[in-house]
């Protein structure tokens, strides 16, 4: 039987908005797009550097309340407002994501607040990190 966990963590649009921040079906988590704004203090830094950190912490801290991890992660779209911001916070997803090597669309498009440099949304799957994979290289 197929077992369905939705995860809110108490931001004000999940409520509003009527979403949640992770919906798990049997081992696929779906994690909707996430911004860099402080859970705790509520603060949104105007660096997209540190915004891009916190990004990965919120969905970090998400992932482990459902049994999963970065580690887990196997596609991800990365939504960048400004296109010069695009290389720094793309370095630091590379940081992040470096030996995992999940699916990336990356895009500059407006975001719901101008204040947010970025939002990333993922989805995972339970156990990939801890299983053998296959590396492969192509030309294409």
């Amino acid at each position: 039987m197929t077992k369905i966990t939705k995860l809110k963590t108490g931001g004000k649009f999940e409520g509003i908005y009527s979403y949640s921040r992770i919906v798990k079906v049997d081992n696929w988590i779906f994690v909707a797009n996430t911004a860099g704004r402080n859970p705790e203090t509520k603060e949104l830094s105007p660096d997209p550097l540190e915004q891009a950190e916190q990004v990965f912490r919120n969905i970090g801290s998400a992932l482990l309340a459902v049994g999963s991890g970065l580690e887990d992660v196997v596609t991800t779209r990365v939504f960048i407002q400004d296109p010069k911001n695009t290389h720094a916070i793309m370095d630091v997803f590379g940081e992040k994501f470096r030996g995992i090597d999940p699916t990336v669309t990356v895009t500059n498009s407006p975001l719901a607040s101008p204040d947010y440099a970025l939002e990333i949304e993922v989805t995972a799957y339970l156990g990939t990190g801890k299983v053998d994979q296959e590396r492969m290289t192509i030309k294409i």
